[in-house]
């Protein structure tokens, strides 16, 4: 169960509809389920936002001092936001566009 809440929690929501993009896309993913490795990947971004120092205060994670995610877990975070940042705006616009404003407020 998540422990995360508020702005935290809707983090959490957008970057899971990005992956589910990303995963529809790339590991044949059936329409919004994720694959055992991005269902992985999700658990793991999960527990980082959990134990974020920030917590409801922090910045993007593109802007943070802090690299809470080990190199290989960052790549596929990269991956998953680079492919599936633009599709937003078609297939989630309301979490796109509340992406793009807090991160153009938090630099």
């Amino acid at each position: 169960m998540s422990k995360l809440e508020g702005r935290l929690l809707h983090e959490h929501e957008t970057f899971r509809c990005m992956a589910v993009i990303y995963c529809d896309a790339h590991h044949g993913g059936s329409k919004g389920r994720l694959c055992t490795e991005c269902a992985d990947f999700m658990q793991y971004a999960e527990r980082r936002l959990e134990k974020c120092p920030y917590g409801v205060a922090k910045p993007t994670c593109a802007k943070c001092p802090i690299h809470c995610y080990k190199p290989a877990q960052r790549e596929t975070a990269r991956r998953i936001m680079r492919y599936a940042g633009p599709r937003m705006t078609w297939r989630h616009p309301m979490g796109g566009v509340c992406y793009f404003m807090y991160n153009r407020r938090s630099g």
